[in-house]
């Protein structure tokens, strides 16, 4: 029986599934400063099979007017993030897997949105492209074609919408006691530097914890030690009454994996995060360390 990844997967066992008929392999391969970078690597050099996931074209929705409050990447609609998963040949029953350039942070989303959707059948690659090439596997450089399928009727799509926050559902988490988690650099939380959004701080009452705490030398701690961490920063809060945000969604996802690797699920997502929080010029705003 083929075996089913839900969190992380090694490159080695990767390697020994390409061809498998149930498996779809995304790069998602992105950087903020430069948009089409990540799309630009994957077609000079990508792991076997692997189809490429764009964090502003696929993994966000610009489609429409913008949301107040849903950040610099809006979390998608449903229907369409379906449609795009069926067009590149996913259904419910395949093993998706993601990989960015190394820490996770992108391909986390898309293990997120997934995730979201009930297909648990999604895994980041541990170590991602640089531990691919490290290891000295495979690679190509030809684009596959997919063959486009259903992945679910319109009628039946929907996005688990209680693992999903807006900015006034977090203001009211906050006061019922709930722990919510940054994962921006630290000295983004203080207020000290804010290279990208316009206003610099944090949500008050938030804590914060890089995500880069979530990796040791470029891969996950292991389920041990990231569930002591993790008890030690929730001090006695149940994994579902814990939010995570970031700047805009994305990298708060690579606290929702390591907990999920942990054994601890059921944490939400603040979707719009900071930059959806300072869109509305009313909302407080905190610096320093609390």
């Amino acid at each position: 029986m083929t075996a089913i990844w839900t969190t992380l997967a090694q490159a080695e066992a990767l390697a020994d599934a390409l061809g498998r008929d149930d498996l779809v392999v995304f790069d998602t391969r992105a950087s903020l400063a430069a948009p089409g970078a990540g799309e630009a690597a994957y077609r000079q050099s990508h792991v076997p099979g692997a189809l490429y996931a764009h964090l502003d074209r696929d993994l966000s929705d610009f489609s429409s007017p913008h949301v107040s409050g849903a950040g610099r990447h809006p979390w998608p609609d449903v229907i369409a993030f379906t449609a795009w998963l069926g067009s590149r040949g996913v259904t419910p029953s395949h093993q998706v897997v993601a990989y960015d350039d190394g820490d996770g942070a992108y391909a986390a989303r898309l293990w997120f949105l997934l995730q979201a959707l009930g297909h648990e059948r999604v895994v980041v690659l541990d170590g991602g492209w640089s531990r691919w090439n490290a290891q000295g596997l495979p690679v190509d450089t030809a684009i596959p074609e997919p063959v486009p399928r259903t992945y679910r009727a319109a009628s039946e799509a929907r996005f688990d919408r209680d693992r999903l926050l807006d900015a006034e559902a977090v203001q009211a988490h906050l006061s019922q006691g709930g722990l919510l988690v940054d994962a921006r650099a630290a000295e983004r939380f203080r207020g000290e530097v804010e290279p990208i959004d316009r206003k610099a701080g944090h949500v008050p009452g938030a804590v914060n914890r890089p995500y880069a705490r979530n990796l040791v030398e470029g891969r996950f701690k292991s389920p041990e030690q990231l569930a002591e961490e993790f008890a030690q920063l929730f001090e006695g809060h149940a994994p579902r009454d814990v939010v995570a945000m970031c700047g805009s969604g994305v990298t708060a996802c690579h606290h929702l994996l390591a907990m999920a690797h942990a054994g601890l699920t059921g944490a939400k997502l603040y979707t719009g995060s900071w930059s959806g929080w300072i869109e509305e010029p009313s909302r407080p705003i905190a610096t320093g360390e609390k």
